[in-house]
């Protein structure tokens, strides 16, 4: 279900019409109209003075937002948001969209002689599965070499670093928790 979708639910179980919503809101009836036909996207302060009107409050709005529609458990390759460099190491979130999410997945791909530079530290843990190529992973100090199949778990607050050792892209499949991104 979209916003408009269930912003037109809203006033319609309240039996208002968009002109008596557009009035309650200040907000102008061609407006609210195309907010209701996802034709545009309303600004926070706009969406906060029509669920007003209708006596909700943007977070109930969302909750029930979330009850009424559950998130698609479902991720395209096309959908995966990066949050890497695409021209360096690439990492792909998986299921950035789930609300609430209390793991971080990622489909991390490496290009021929990346490195993630200086090991590194976070307050997480983490494991992952090499799946294409061969990668160098380094942990306090303890270094190995993964190939496809192999895997790692770790708890991030100690220093690590991955590098690509194979003369090819390499690829990762990680999680880790609690997100970061």
């Amino acid at each position: 279900m979209k916003i408009g979708d269930r912003l037109r639910e809203l006033r319609q179980s309240r039996k208002l019409t968009v002109r008596a919503v557009a009035l309650r809101s200040g907000v102008s009836h061609s407006s609210i109209s195309l907010i209701e036909r996802d034709l545009i996207s309303p600004s926070l302060n706009t969406l906060h003075a029509v669920l007003d009107a209708l006596g909700t409050t943007l977070s109930g709005f969302f909750l029930d937002f979330h009850a009424v529609s559950p998130p698609d458990p479902f991720c395209r390759a096309a959908d995966m948001a990066e949050i890497g460099r695409a021209d360096a190491i690439s990492y792909r979130v998986i299921g950035a969209g789930y609300p609430n999410r209390l793991m971080l997945m990622l489909h991390e791909t490496y290009p021929r002689g990346a490195d993630t530079g200086e090991a590194f530290v976070h307050s997480a843990q983490e494991g992952g599965l090499v799946i294409r190529g061969a990668v160098e992973v380094t942990v306090s100090g303890r270094t190995a070499l993964l190939q496809p199949g192999d895997g790692y778990y770790f708890d991030s607050r100690e220093p690590h670093r991955f590098r690509n050792a194979a003369d090819e892209p390499s690829e990762i499949v990680s999680a880790i928790t609690p997100p970061t991104y």
